[in-house]
């Protein structure tokens, strides 16, 4: 294998395919990165068995050939390189010559037969969506998945796709997060399937081009996702998601319209004399103004208070103050709206003006 490239051209889909590294792998090939030459272009691959990245570059190379080269340290290398620098690779026995320059570098290579892919995905169903609004459907949902939940399913964010509809749906058990987007999607039947958190964390950060289309197919065991020129596969969660219409409260008739901004500074002032391991804030609806109070194991207090659209019966409910912070954090409207019945009963926070996206928040023991 010979190849001669511009230090970006080859820089650019080493950092789209580096997420899937693993720092700490069982496999040394799970280590490399695999490069194959061919007379039309490059591609760079690489994987930690449960998502696979795929970069295609146009450029063609002098002599086709495939190898495998340590990832990180081939990326390395290309950002310590001048920006106008020309790289040159040469594969020569079990290594691969890297010169630059004055530069030379020999690193270390694996058999490319040695390098593990995903299986063939078999589609089930394809369709497409702009990248700008399937990135902004996943920022609206992901923050609510579980971290290493014993449910395995919960520690992913689920996808359903209907017809002229996708929804993302997160839930930790403790509040959930429900955002819709209309797609151009032709089916009979609705499907669902559960993307693990490294895949969906992947997928976000190669959203870029919010103005270009990304392709998505679902397969039995597999999502792929083909953006330009990188490809995405991830390995699905197999597990069955709970039935989230269920947790959606209703009924609730006690509502109240905040300021969102507001509402949403005054909760990081008092969370900082909340305590630290709960995270427990206590708020007290009035008419016309909620209080909103905190406090911490060294018997330090803190209080607010900020006016709110709201005539009924007293009430006063306990939440952890980061789901709440979480849901204004993601919410854009200049208000909100929080929907609640009683003390014991979870929160139905929304945008007034979108129906898109609609948020559940557990209430806390105080």
């Amino acid at each position: 294998m010979k190849i001669s490239i511009q230090r970006e051209s080859l820089l650019k889909p080493l950092q789209q395919v580096i997420g899937a590294v693993e720092r700490r792998q069982t496999l040394p090939a799970l280590g490399n990165v695999l490069i194959r030459a061919t007379p039309t272009g490059l591609s760079l691959t690489a994987t930690d068995l449960e998502i696979e990245l795929v970069s295609s570059v146009p450029h063609p190379a002098e002599e086709a050939g495939e190898v495998t080269v340590p990832a990180r340290k081939l990326m390395d290398i290309c950002k310590a390189l001048p920006d106008s620098a020309e790289l040159r690779l040469v594969t020569e026995g079990d290594k691969v010559t890297l010169r630059s320059g004055k530069s030379r570098f020999s690193l270390a290579t694996l058999p490319a037969a040695e390098f593990p892919t995903l299986d063939e995905i078999s589609v089930s169903k394809e369709f497409t969506v702009g990248q700008g609004k399937l990135k902004a459907l996943i920022e609206r949902t992901s923050f609510a998945m579980a971290n290493q939940d014993v449910r395995y399913y919960l520690n992913g964010l689920m996808l359903e796709v209907e017809k002229g509809r996708l929804r993302a749906v997160a839930t930790d058990g403790h509040r959930l997060a429900m955002c819709d987007m209309e797609a151009e999607i032709d089916t009979e039947s609705s499907l669902q399937v559960i993307v693990p958190r490294k895949g969906i964390q992947e997928l976000v950060r190669l959203l870029e081009d919010a103005e270009a289309e990304a392709r998505i197919q679902l397969g039995a065991n597999h999502l792929r996702v083909s953006l330009g020129d990188v490809r995405f596969t991830s390995k699905l969660i197999d597990g069955r998601f709970p039935d989230y219409q269920r947790v959606i409260p209703k009924g609730g008739d006690k509502v109240l319209r905040i300021g969102r901004e507001g509402f949403r500074q005054a909760l990081s002032r008092a969370s900082i004399l909340s305590n630290e391991k709960y995270r427990g804030i206590r708020l007290l609806v009035e008419d016309g103004v909620v209080r909103i109070q905190a406090h911490n194991p060294e018997q330090e207090e803190a209080e607010e208070e900020i006016e709110v659209g709201y005539q009924g019966e007293p009430m006063e409910i306990g939440f952890n103050v980061n789901y709440l912070l979480d849901v204004l954090n993601t919410l854009a409207g200049e208000e909100i709206e929080a929907t609640l019945r009683d003390g014991n009963s979870s929160a139905l926070v929304q945008d007034p003006s979108s129906s898109e996206a609609l948020y559940v928040v557990m209430p806390m023991r105080l």
